[in-house]
């Protein structure tokens, strides 16, 4: 399971021109399932991503998680993290998840965040659809988090 997590001020996600979700500081979790992943996977990568200490604290360090400043999560399924760009001009996309299985584990996901962090903040893109997404970063902080076979990589 790959993650793309941003440090972002605020984030609207619209689906057809229609406000679906959106968060004020935060993260945005672009998540990527493969056909190797399982639950351990899930539950490992939320741990690490709540828990990560990428917020600056009084003195301008990246020392306070997302829990420490109450911040909120907008979590949107994007299988094209899963691409394999090794051969040709065009990814091969061979090691996403299927659909179906796919949005089971990210629908696991997303409930197993709300239940090691506030609920509440936890927002969630559309699983399937064409979005719009418009990110204000934070600095810009973007880090790539992988969990395979239940183990952070």
């Amino acid at each position: 399971m790959k993650a793309i997590i941003q440090r972002v001020l605020s984030c609207k996600l619209e689906v057809q021109d229609e406000l679906i979700s959106q968060v004020e500081k935060g993260l945005v979790v672009f998540l990527g399932i493969q056909k190797i992943d399982t639950k351990k996977d899930a539950d490992a990568l939320c741990e690490k991503i709540i828990n990560l200490r990428i917020f600056e604290d009084e003195s301008q360090k990246m020392n306070l998680s997302l829990k420490d400043i109450l911040g909120e999560i907008m979590v949107v399924s994007n299988f094209t993290i899963c691409a394999n760009t090794k051969r040709g001009r065009r990814p091969s996309f061979e090691d996403a998840q299927l659909p179906e299985t796919a949005r089971e584990l990210y629908e696991y996901f997303c409930k197993k965040m709300s239940e090691i962090y506030t609920s509440q903040k936890i927002k969630q893109g559309q699983f399937g659809s064409n979005m719009k997404i418009t990110v204000v970063n934070d600095g810009p902080v973007n880090i790539i988090i992988e969990s395979v076979d239940g183990k952070i990589n």
